[in-house]
């Protein structure tokens, strides 16, 4: 079936198509009903049980997989390598889930899981999901501010922790982030587990806490718990626009559906394939694609404990793709920036096997034209640029090349993906005209995998995402539609400037801004400005080969937006930085810049990468406006 059928048979008869799917799963009862509505919006399999992490481990063994790779660990930062197979990966977490049974967890409580990229932290969302608990994982490094409002939000029964993480050359005190934490908080979690990693970093013990090891080992493994494909599997917690963190609740049956599905036809993966989704297990892709979607679709999934740099250099990505022989991978654009910079020319590239690679995914933000061309150049494979969020735990727009690998265009991250029936709506909520900017929006009914509710805030789910364009859900970023039914994807809403009356994508200045020779990275942003509302800043980091003056690549890449979108985008004002401020996500704080630009206080977000860099923007930015 091509991508047109099967995605026109999604839309038109969702019932049918979603049937079919939920028979690629091991449920412990199959649900007669597929979509049944609610006051929000739709549940999904309502009547079906199920159990995630029995369908991650338990169904692979019996099946005769046992022995397979389940995980295979790669920690740079520790010079530790690990091949866990189905069964180590059960033993690991029943125990753990039996020990967590032991201390009085029991289905439908709350575990915050603040670890690093180690497979313990694994471990912790498997044995959560084997006993029905809902976790919520932290990522690990947030501050203890940011940590003690997760706890009085989801008041877990306990927190699951590990002595310390590994920032490169950096000892991160994990343990202590959560005694502080805790002293923060209004609600005190019974148990503190702290794997002990051994690195030198010094804790206090209360009589909350209890070891690790020490608890692993008086327990046994135990057996899976079925729950409602209606019961949570987690909370996750996503920025919001009030400051608050809103506390994103997934489903377990939608959920694995969704991945199952998404597996194999957006990424392309046969079960038994190796897949690498280069990010962290605290944030949405690490859940879907470390853990849950590999294992599911029993894909052996990497674990990397690292960076794109700097463990030891630009070539770390390439050496895992090339030793564990990964299919697919899937990263951040910024990650390949970062690599292009120190290897403009892609010689580390040169140095190694890549014939397993067949498919590279970016995501989490739009991918600049110059980057996905790098990567094409380089890798010789169709680079895939995808869109989704936090909210919707899969894919909403991709090239689905499981089906059918379409046509790649840069800046667009394609087709809807099926089961989304995504639309343009302008400003009064009618159907946008083709190549016309608009909002991103999303026809009810969603298809399973989509976010069930807000943690204990149904008031705010509403107003976020269904009162704006009453039917849909709003994504809240912009984008058109191309004769071709390509979508293009411009941003955050909040990221249109208005320029004396004129709506301008800031989104689409980067793209040109990014398209010079010399620009590594770029980020441009609205400022506000006395004569016309509002103008545009850029700020660009050079590639390290750049050879030309600063101020003659300035008048370069002024003169190049001009010439592409005209002396309406007011465009004049650029300053080469050194670095630009991030989230450890590798997301850039266009917001925390405007702040600064503008003269507005503002708050050092606990999710930087690299604090030091906000003296160095301040004094860059010290500019009449």
């Amino acid at each position: 079936m091509n991508y047109n059928d099967l995605y026109k048979e999604s839309i038109e008869k969702p019932d049918v198509f979603w049937k079919r799917q939920v028979n690629e799963l091991k449920w412990h009862e199959v649900p007669k009903k597929i979509i049944s509505a609610t006051e929000i919006w739709n549940n999904w399999f309502e009547d079906g049980k199920l159990n995630m992490s029995y369908l991650c481990i338990d169904a692979h063994i019996e099946n005769g997989h046992g022995d397979d790779v389940a995980i295979y660990y790669d920690s740079p930062v520790t010079d530790t390598k690990l091949a866990i197979t189905y069964t180590d990966l059960l033993y690991e977490v029943g125990r753990l889930a039996g020990g967590l049974k032991d201390l009085g967890v029991k289905k439908g409580d709350t575990v915050i899981i603040y670890m690093p990229m180690i497979p313990q932290a694994i471990y912790a969302m498997l044995a959560c999901a084997r006993i029905g608990a809902i976790h919520s994982v932290v990522f690990g490094g947030f501050a203890p501010h940011e940590l003690a409002l997760r706890i009085d939000d989801c008041l877990p029964k306990l927190i699951i922790t590990a002595s310390n993480g590994i920032e490169v050359n950096r000892i991160i005190p994990y343990k202590p982030f959560v005694d502080e934490a805790i002293e923060l908080a209004k609600h005190k979690p019974e148990r503190v587990i702290i794997y002990d990693r051994e690195r030198g970093v010094e804790y206090d013990n209360t009589d909350r806490d209890i070891d690790y090891g020490v608890l692993i080992e008086m327990s046994e493994v135990i057996p899976a718990v079925p729950v409602k494909s209606t019961h949570p599997l987690y909370i996750l917690y996503t920025s919001g626009t009030t400051g608050s963190p809103k506390g994103v609740i997934r489903d377990t049956g939608g959920y694995a559906t969704a991945l199952k599905f998404s597996m194999k036809y957006i990424y392309g993966m046969e079960e038994g394939d190796t897949f690498w989704a280069a990010s962290d297990v605290g944030w949405v892709v690490g859940h879907s694609y470390i853990v849950y979607g590999p294992l599911l679709n029993r894909n052996t999934t990497i674990l990397f404990e690292g960076k794109p740099i700097k463990t030891p250099d630009a070539s770390t990505f390439w050496r895992v793709i090339s030793e564990y022989k990964v299919k697919a991978m899937f990263t951040a654009p910024t990650a390949i920036r970062a690599i292009r910079k120190e290897d403009p020319n892609g010689d580390f590239i040169k140095q190694y096997d890549l014939s397993s690679l067949k498919y590279q995914f970016v995501a989490g933000e739009r991918c600049d034209i110059s980057t996905l061309n790098w990567m094409e150049e380089h890798l010789k494979v169709p680079v895939i640029d995808h869109w989704w969020q936090t909210e919707s735990g899969w894919p909403m727009l991709s090239n689905m090349v499981g089906v059918e690998l379409l046509p790649v265009k840069p800046g667009s991250a394609a087709k809807a993906v099926c089961g989304y029936n995504i639309q343009i709506l302008n400003e009064s909520g009618e159907v946008a005209a083709t190549d016309e900017e608009g909002f991103v929006a999303i026809k009810l009914p969603l298809p399973p995998g989509m976010l069930m509710n807000l943690w204990r805030n149904p008031e705010r789910f509403n107003n976020s995402y269904l009162t704006k364009f009453p039917g849909y859900y709003f994504t809240g970023d912009g984008g058109y539609v191309d004769e071709d039914g390509y979508v293009f994807i411009t941003g955050r809403v909040d990221d249109i400037i208005n320029v004396a009356g004129h709506r301008l994508s800031t989104a689409e200045m980067e793209e040109i801004v990014s398209s010079h020779p010399a620009v590594a990275e770029c980020a441009v942003f609205g400022v506000l400005c006395e004569i016309k509302g509002q103008k545009p800043m850029g700020l660009v980091v050079l590639s390290s080969d750049n050879d030309k003056n600063d101020t003659e690549i300035e008048k370069e890449i002024i003169q190049l937006v001009r010439s592409q979108i005209g002396a309406v985008a007011s465009f004049k004002d650029l300053k080469i930085v050194k670095r630009l401020p991030k989230t450890r996500s590798g997301k850039i704080l266009r917001k925390l810049l405007r702040k600064i630009a503008d003269n507005e206080a503002f708050s050092v977000p606990s999710t930087i990468d690299d604090v030091s860099i906000i003296d160095e923007i301040k004094e860059r930015l010290s500019i009449k406006i």
